[in-house]
């Protein structure tokens, strides 16, 4: 069994437009902030999409699975986390938790998978450029 690298933390304090009517928080805006936490976690790695683009490469979702578990509502601070599954082939596997930072309790669980893809032809690419898979590790 392999150990799972550390989690990256990113926090949101839910606002009125993260909610529906009744406070609580849409299920769409998870998607959002799990983006958010991938965008952040890049760029803690010295990696924004700009560097992606400039590589000639794209990052489209293939896949996702979540799993909602508990309600955040307005007011409440979430905490995202997310790490990256060992890369394999031409997929970055993503994880991430959904937490509410004071309780503690998970929220959200969930799975993003992207493929890389060259920017130009559209096609799935079978090595990432050196400085790009270097800077994941």
């Amino acid at each position: 069994m392999t150990d799972s690298p550390p989690w990256f933390e990113y926090r949101v304090v839910v606002h009125p437009h993260h909610t529906d009517y009744a406070g609580i928080v849409w299920h769409g805006t998870y998607i959002a902030w799990l983006e958010e936490a991938r965008v952040a976690y890049l760029q803690q790695h010295n990696l924004t999409f700009a560097d992606w683009i400039k590589a000639g490469v794209d990052l489209p979702v293939v896949d996702m699975a979540l799993r909602y578990r508990q309600s955040l509502r307005l007011g409440d601070e979430a905490l995202i986390q997310a790490r990256t599954d060992p890369f394999k082939g031409v997929r970055l596997v993503w994880q991430y938790e959904v937490l509410n930072s004071v309780t503690q309790e998970l929220c959200l669980e969930g799975t993003v998978t992207l493929a890389t893809v060259d920017l130009t032809s559209r096609r799935v690419l079978r090595r990432l450029p050196d400085h790009l898979q270097a800077a994941l590790g």
